[in-house]
Formats: structure tokens, sequence, C-alpha cells
């Protein structure tokens, strides 16, 4: 009987050893895929960062608009997912990929030529149409790129942005002219974020306007140049936009604009 107990607290022990090896074996693996998943997401960040350098190397206005509009796009992400409508679409990894995407919508401008690209005035049709090129050169190389990571590549949400942030929801945008929810998610938000950004910063061929006018203009393209819900989100949001421009703005005309 006692030699029958001994042997009953070896085997106990014995398998209280075994399961401890088995847990930390367990972790070892938990922390090399938490490692793993960590050089992924900095991979990710460096290609998309790297690619949206080469579009601010091109337009030294570039820089300031990327910070902008990036955080433009998280701040109204993060208040759609909790709107019915857009709940089941903006989660976590979601929201963070938009966030690194985004840099990236204007990215084809490295393939428009300076003098239109840097044009003090107004761009006439011809070159407006060649301006209008940058969405179909953007949409191309992220595509390329794409081919060889797979089609759920992380890029897939910067090559919808790229190629849809200039479609309008009554169908008269570019390059395809789709219309309403034919938009990809992404692209619509990027419309808003982009616009507002443009309207509120110093360009080469004008200087900023006011920030209650730019949401005035924001509110007037409601349901024809904006998704409807997205509009109202972003007023509901005005002042919060209104301080992230405050932020990163690049000088005092922008500082100014946006304190109005």
């Amino acid at each position: 009987m006692k030699e029958a107990n001994l042997r009953i607290q070896q085997q106990q022990t014995e398998l209280e050893k075994a399961h401890t090896r088995l847990e930390e074996h367990a972790q070892v693996l938990e922390d090399r895929v938490e490692e793993r998943t960590q050089q992924l997401a900095l991979t990710q960040e460096v290609t998309i960062e790297s690619m949206a350098v080469l579009a601010e190397y091109r337009d030294p206005e570039t820089g300031g608009h990327i910070r902008r509009t990036k955080r433009y796009v998280r701040a109204l992400a993060n208040q759609l997912k909790e709107h019915p409508q857009f709940r089941d679409y903006f989660g976590h990894e979601t929201i963070d990929l938009l966030y690194r995407s985004s840099p990236l919508h204007d990215i084809g401008k490295v393939g428009v030529p300076d003098k239109i690209l840097m044009k003090p005035g107004s761009l006439t049709d011809e070159e407006f149409e060649v301006m209008k090129l940058h969405a179909d050169y953007g949409h191309a190389a992220i595509s390329a790129a794409e081919k060889r990571l797979g089609d759920n590549s992380f890029l897939r949400f910067a090559r919808e942005i790229t190629y849809t942030h200039h479609e309008k929801w009554d169908g008269s945008g570019y390059p395809q002219g789709l219309k309403g929810e034919d938009i990809p998610i992404p692209g619509r938000l990027m419309a808003l974020a982009d616009v507002y950004d443009a309207l509120v910063s110093k360009r080469v061929y004008k200087p900023p306007i006011p920030h209650s006018k730019a949401i005035a203009f924001i509110k007037e393209g409601q349901g024809t140049h904006f998704d409807p819900v997205m509009v109202e989100v972003f007023i509901q949001l005005a002042e919060e936009i209104r301080q992230i421009g405050l932020q990163f703005a690049e000088n005092e005309l922008e500082r100014h604009a946006l304190s109005k």
C-alpha cells in the first residue's frame, strides 16, 4: 500500500513537471508569435511610409497634409464604428490599417509633371485631365505590389483609398464615376479628410480658407459629393478636426484660418 501511494505521488509529480514544461513551451511559442506579429506590423508600416515619402519629395506641401489627413481619417472611423450602418466594418484592425494606409492616397502624383503639379494658377481643362491620372497611377503602383503579396495584403485599403478618394456620391467624380455605396468606404472616408484639409491649407494656387467656411462647404456637399452619413459625423467632430489641423498646421496662415 505504501509503495502504491509512493508511485501515485511520483506520477503526480511527473505530471506536474510535464504540465509546467508545457506551459513554458506554450509561453515561448506565444512570445515568438507576438514578436513575429510586431515585426510584420513594422514591415507594413515602413513599407507604407517609404512609399508615401515619394509623394512628399515631389510636393513640399504633402508632408503636413499626410500628417493631418490620416488623423482626420482615424477620428472619423472611430466615431463611425458606433453608427449602425458602419458598426460591422470599422473594427480595431481596420481602423489601424486605414490610419496607416491613408498617407498613400496621392502616391500617384509622382507621375504628374512638375509644371502641372506645382502650377501656381488654375489648371486648364487639359492639365486637369493629366492631374486626374494620379488616381490611376497610384492604383497601378499599389496593385503591382499587391500581386506579390496576395489578394488579402495590407495594401488593399491603400489601393481602395488611392483609386476612389476622388469619386463623388452623385457619380460625378473620377476616375470611374462610381456612385453612392458603390464607392468603397475607405474612399468615401478619405474624400472628406482630403477635401477639408485642402480647403484649410495653403496651396501654391490659393490661400487657406477659414475652418467655418470649410465646414459649410462640406455640409453643402452632403449627398452630392460626400456620403451623407459620414458628413453628419464629420460635422459632429468639427472641433476635434479643427484641433488636429491646428496641431499640425505648418504656417501662420493655416493657423489663422483654423482659428476662424
